[in-house]
């Protein structure tokens, strides 16, 4: 009976989407959200994470003569809404008596939709004990390398289930299901006084259980194990020199995040967020004009890319999901924008870059997927990874990724890795252990002087990408190939 009296999701919607129309306000919206979120990892031989979450919630947003006013509830109920959008619009109000510049949208169109992500295994319908006894299953062979110097194990799986309903007073109402799948392991290797640690991912993705390739998993053990035990004994890294780098992508996508995604934010450009090395360089000024990289160097953003970590059919605004190139043949071409920035940047739309990371947050410019181009076939500057190899006299091989540093306007970087290999006359010759380079983001990306083709192009991602105060988690991917960096300064890490 209870049941029975309840109000539907798009109900409550539309519930206040008339609240807001009926307060004045020239624009309002409401999300109404479920996250799911489930975590197991295992170290050595036993399990020592299980967690099973849920929350839910809505959030409403109005802009009232130019001011925003966003307030958020755990109680979804038609009582609670009405009473949210009301403090909603006294909130705008309050804000309205500070406001320097009203505030201006770009327009947007009314969708009315349904999207999920296409899986094929629901990963939450998958039992505990089969994901508990892979997990275990993992560490226990990587220990087997126990005498030859492995004496931890990691193991994790992670999955997120997001149900979205947004509805505005454009007169949208789109309802979304996400689905997010995220394994990996690890080792370290104790020996000389020194540990070291080796790791394998499979890249976070939006895409179900059928992610987990266990046979995938399992046949990497024997490498990763190998690697651990052969980088802790490796020398270390003693120059401190300019030379050739060659960056796999498992490396080179965080690179592309913090030196291409953030400084392209355009509420950073505008220091609207300039907290964690905020704001940025690449000024509006430079529009069209700053020679970002290399002329054969594109870089694109992509939230319809399929399995991307940050791929949806709308963004929390609901802007449709687009692809654009923020790096086109080298130059800076467009930035990241929700319906705010774009309207002072003077676009007549957003490119849907808006994403709250919970109900009870808003929405904020977030970096989408974003990757960087294959090289072209048969161009001078495309060639595979081995040809990379043996074109290259000096240099090292860089895989994974490790610290990492950049200043407050992302002009100058410092990234570390999980391993390297040192390269002499073509061949790898050995491991190297502790090395970082470091290069400013415009000089990095101009000196790249070889793209990996289209067979290579791996989907590596993040899931912790944090902006904001308070803080807020967004995720990821950016698609890359190997490339090819000259002159880069490279150091020891310490």
């Amino acid at each position: 009976m209870v049941q029975a009296l309840q109000k539907t999701t798009k109900e409550l919607a539309t519930l206040a989407v008339d609240l807001i129309r009926q307060a004045g306000c020239e624009y309002g919206d409401i999300r109404i959200c479920h996250y799911r979120k489930q975590s197991l990892s295992a170290r050595d031989r036993s399990l020592n994470r299980l967690s099973d979450n849920v929350s839910s919630g809505f959030g409403v947003r109005v802009l009232l003569d130019g001011a925003w006013g966003f307030v958020a509830s755990h109680r979804i109920a038609p009582e609670e809404v009405t009473r949210i959008v009301n403090l909603a619009v006294e909130t705008a109000k309050g804000s309205r008596l500070t406001q320097q510049q009203p505030v201006k949208l770009v327009p947007v169109d009314a969708y009315q939709d349904r999207y999920i992500t296409p899986i094929q295994i629901d990963p939450f319908e998958v039992s505990i004990q089969e994901k508990a006894e892979l997990l275990l299953n993992i560490n226990e062979q990587l220990l087997s390398y126990g005498n030859q110097g492995i004496k931890k194990a990691y193991s994790f799986l992670s999955f997120i289930k997001e149900d979205k309903t947004f509805a505005s007073t454009v007169g949208s109402v789109i309802e979304q299901t996400i689905y997010r799948s995220y394994p990996g392991m690890g080792c370290t290797a104790i020996a000389n006084g020194d540990a070291k640690g080796r790791n394998y991912e499979r890249p976070p993705l939006n895409i179900g259980y059928e992610h987990v390739d266990s046979a995938d998993l399992l046949n990497n053990i024997e490498r990763v194990a190998n690697e651990a035990i052969e980088k802790v004994h490796a020398p270390e890294f003693t120059g401190n020199d300019k030379t050739t780098l060659i960056l796999k992508p498992s490396n080179l996508f965080l690179t592309i995040h913090e030196s291409v995604g953030h400084p392209t934010e355009l509420d950073r450009v505008y220091g609207y967020e300039a907290n964690f090395a905020g704001t940025s360089f690449a000024t509006t000024d430079n529009l069209n004009k700053l020679q970002y990289a290399a002329p054969w160097v594109n870089l694109v953003a992509d939230r319809t890319q399929p399995q991307g970590r940050s791929t949806i059919a709308y963004d929390d605004e609901g802007v449709p999901a687009q692809q654009w190139y923020v790096v086109k043949d080298g130059i800076l071409n467009d930035y990241l924008t929700d319906r705010e920035t774009a309207y002072r940047l003077g676009r007549d739309r957003s490119n849907g870059s808006a994403f709250a990371d919970s109900w009870s947050s808003t929405p904020m410019v977030r970096i989408p997927n974003l990757g960087l181009e294959p090289g072209k076939p048969g161009d001078s500057h495309t060639a595979t990874l081995e040809e990379m190899i043996g074109d290259t006299e000096d240099g090292i091989l860089i895989d994974g990724i490790g610290s990492y540093s950049i200043d407050q306007q992302r002009r100058n970087f410092q990234f570390g890795g999980d391993a390297f290999w040192q390269i002499k006359n073509g061949k790898i010759v050995g491991m190297l252990k502790n090395v970082t380079y470091h290069s400013m983001t415009t000089d990095f990306w101009n000196s790249i002087d070889a793209l990996g083709g289209e067979s290579e192009l791996v989907q590596c991602g993040t899931d912790i990408c944090g902006k904001g105060e308070p803080m807020q988690i967004a995720q990821m991917t950016h698609a890359c190939v190997p490339v090819r960096v000259r002159d880069i300064h490279v150091g020891r890490a310490t």
